[in-house]
């Protein structure tokens, strides 16, 4: 303030000294008098001019640039990623198609914002602490749609589409109760170790190492050498690579070029707040996913939503107990936890009849035989009539633990989604194999049978399906609306009118209520849902 008055004042002496200087010149006629009135009156309007413009250019001088808001102070995590994207985006035609692709179907960006809004800036966070590129935070578009209980058909999943053998290799426990690959948190870290290990074995070239994310660092050497070896360039796009990586890192690409150029492309990508969405909370001890729920003042459905590692109705016994909870959530959580006696079980005390066993026992109360043991500390399986023990059971009805015949389906293929196929009068297991388009040993596998297992009629098996496109199965659960019927709703999702009356067992049911809602298996690589 002080130096703008100096400023402003020595203008304006500035201006009095040029006045004062016209004053001295020789007395003229009347006639001269007027007409140099008029003209002091003209230089005297020019002089001020001149001074207002002198002070503008000198405020200007002094004044303090504008300030420059960095990525991480952006208000949309969006921009925070779009203002670091840093790869070359060539004019190539797979780049291109990818382009269009997701510009004519911008409700897909829509769907995958709102799947990552609880995400993003965690992931944001946690590649630009590790000075990678930003383009990695875009990687979960292109390999799950950003939905976090995505499989593949090779087994992978999980929003970074990890696959079991690559799980464990990076820390990612997988066993009956959790899967460390659908643990956002956990499989993101695993995920982004694996990218810097592949950058670090191809020299730091960053597309290089994403095609060998998606097919194997050996299978990227390999066309490497082969190229080496006939004298041909071996960047990226001079690789023979298999099609589903060829068309990968375009993608990627893509997205990212949509993504730093949302306006040029008159996209426009649903905002997500530059801030944390969700905190991690580890009780230590095993937690009943409702009871979670309940604490945290949530649904069911959200808790899972955040925590889609759990398999089962509870944590896991050992190891895994942590939690991912909205922020506003977490203080919530933490009072009605510590209020409760830090109880995450429901018990029930039980007297002993007779004819009861910890199997029975665990059946009817839908719950295992391991959890009733760890309750009553019990080193066997012995019990006796009268006595009580201690059973832990699910507070929600709903979400009771699997059949053994379901987990083990579940443990020894682990990918697409199930359906239930019921045994009729005359099938065999190669019949139902012909029919389902699966093989005896598949059945047998996902059923716990062997080729002298007798089928009884009624019998329910499991059915395993896949995307035949090799893309990315997602569960969604449609409400019928007025005038639907199954076959409109078959053509929109672009499934079997035989596999949604499947899947909901729907049986002769011929009219549908608005309203009802339907669970279909959908390929995302077809259909934008």
């Amino acid at each position: 303030m002080k130096s703008r008055f100096f400023l402003a004042s020595a203008l304006l002496l500035a201006g009095c000294q040029i006045t004062g200087n016209s004053q001295q010149e020789p007395v003229a006629t009347n006639q001269e008098s007027s007409a140099a009135a008029q003209d002091n009156n003209n230089t005297d309007t020019g002089t001020a001019d001149k001074s207002v413009t002198a002070l503008d250019t000198a405020m200007a001088a002094v004044a303090p640039p504008a300030p420059v808001v960095t990525p991480q102070e952006q208000d949309d995590a969006w921009q925070r990623i779009a203002m670091q994207l840093k790869f070359d985006v060539p004019d190539n035609k797979r780049v291109n198609y990818y382009r269009n692709w997701y510009l004519r179907h911008p409700g897909h960006l829509t769907i995958v914002a709102s799947r990552a809004e609880p995400f993003l800036y965690y992931i944001t966070d946690a590649v630009e602490k590790r000075g990678m590129p930003l383009e990695l935070v875009l990687l979960p578009i292109v390999e799950s749609s950003f939905d976090q209980f995505a499989y593949s058909h090779g087994r992978a999943a999980g929003l970074w589409q990890i696959i079991p053998g690559t799980g464990r290799q990076f820390g990612l426990k997988q066993n009956w109760w959790y899967d460390g690959r659908r643990d956002v948190v956990q499989s993101t870290e695993a995920a982004l170790d694996l990218l810097e290990y592949l950058n670090r074995r191809f020299d730091g070239n960053w597309l290089h190492a994403l095609a060998a994310y998606n097919s194997g660092e050996g299978r990227v050497f390999r066309a490497i050498r082969e190229n080496k070896k006939a004298g041909k360039p071996t960047d990226f796009w001079s690789l023979n690579l298999p099609e589903e990586t060829s068309g990968y890192v375009p993608k990627l690409l893509a997205v990212a070029d949509i993504v730093r150029n949302q306006s040029k492309y008159g996209v426009d990508i649903p905002f997500i707040a530059n801030e944390p969405a969700v905190e991690t909370v580890d009780p230590k001890t095993q937690m009943d996913l409702a009871m979670a729920a309940k604490y945290a003042g949530l649904s069911l459905s959200e808790l899972k939503s955040l925590n889609p590692a759990y398999n089962q109705w509870a944590t896991a016994p050992e190891g895994q107990t942590h939690l991912l909870l909205p922020v506003a959530n977490v203080a919530t959580f933490n009072q009605s936890f510590e209020k409760n006696g830090r109880q995450g079980m429901k018990v029930v005390r039980y007297q002993v009849k007779a004819g009861d066993s910890l199997s029975v026992l665990a059946k009817k109360h839908h719950t295992s035989v391991d959890l009733i043991q760890r309750a009553n500390k019990m080193a066997g399986s012995g019990i006796r009539a009268g006595k009580h023990i201690l059973i832990p059971v699910a507070m929600n009805g709903e979400n009771a633990l699997p059949s053994l015949t379901e987990v083990r389906s579940q443990v020894s293929h682990g990918s697409g989604y199930r359906t239930i196929y019921k045994v009729e009068s005359g099938d065999s297991l190669w019949t139902i194999a012909k029919k389902q388009k699966v093989s005896i040993k598949e059945l047998m596998k996902w059923n716990g049978l062997s080729k002298q297992s007798t089928l009884r009629v009624g019998q329910k098996l499991n059915i395993w399906k896949t995307s035949q496109s090799g893309g990315v199965i997602r569960t969604v659960f449609y409400e019928v609306r007025t005038g639907d019927n199954l076959s409109a709703i078959a053509d929109r999702f672009n499934v079997k009118l035989a596999d949604v009356i499947k899947w909901n067992q729907l049986g002769s049911q011929k009219y549908l209520k608005p309203g009802q809602k339907l669970k279909l298996f959908v390929d995302v690589t077809k259909v934008s849902v």
